[in-house]
């Protein structure tokens, strides 16, 4: 049986708005008037991201740009990756999030379908950092989706090792309290982060890029003697 999670799919437009194919053409535009050192894709962790203070005080000044879209799936993300969403743009690293909205499918096919965009991205940017962030719990409580994305998780870091210059972080430590349960404080709808459910998630997320962006300052200056 074939993975749908690793098929690049474009998005129907069942509302007849055209949002989503506005949303990509807009990301296409941006890359092509842009020189971002950093690329953030994904769904809608990444796209909320933008909205919130976090990204102004601390991605902003990084040169990020954000192609994240809402309720986009892996196939999706594949799908803007092969019509051309990277194609005019050179990172320095490409920070990925994505997997909230593959609810139907299992873990293996997920976490699959997070690897297949891993190299979708390694085929167009192959000196590029590759960044997975874990796919953040959601619910108050403890439910089945937590344990779809914690194994899905699981399977991601177990994988990543085989993969050059990419690096697997853990952002939702600080997000489920020791009982189990979520702070509205922190996700209101328990889905999506507020401020500050964003700056306990992603304040790690800055912090590995200020390193891996340094790294390659200094790859960058080293002569071949030294």
């Amino acid at each position: 049986m074939s993975n749908p999670c690793v098929i690049p799919t474009m998005v129907q437009d069942t509302l007849g708005d055209g949002r989503w194919m506005s949303q990509h053409k807009r990301n296409l535009a941006e890359g092509l008037e842009r020189e971002p050192e950093v690329v953030l894709i994904g769904d809608s962790i990444i796209h909320c991201l933008m909205l919130r203070s976090i990204w102004h005080d601390l991605f902003e000044p990084l040169h990020c740009l954000n192609f994240g879209i809402e309720f986009d799936e892996t196939q999706h993300v594949l799908w803007r990756i092969n019509d051309g969403i990277l194609d005019h743009v050179k990172p320095k690293v490409v920070v990925v999030h994505v997997g909230t909205y593959n609810t139907s499918n299992t873990p293996d096919q997920i976490s699959a379908g997070i690897l297949e965009i891993a190299n979708a991205i390694r085929s167009k940017l192959p000196e590029t950092n590759i960044v997975i962030c874990s796919i953040l719990p959601r619910g108050q409580h403890d439910n089945p989706l937590r344990k779809l994305y914690a194994e899905t998780n699981k399977e991601i870091c177990s994988k990543v090792a085989n993969f050059p210059k990419l690096e697997y972080i853990d952002i939702s430590k600080e997000l489920v309290q020791p009982d189990g349960t979520i702070s509205h404080h922190d996700m209101l709808d328990y889905l999506r982060p507020t401020n500050a459910g964003y700056h306990k998630c992603f304040e790690p997320v800055h912090e590995l890029l200020i390193q891996l962006l340094s790294e390659h300052e200094v790859e960058r200056d080293l002569t071949p003697s030294e």
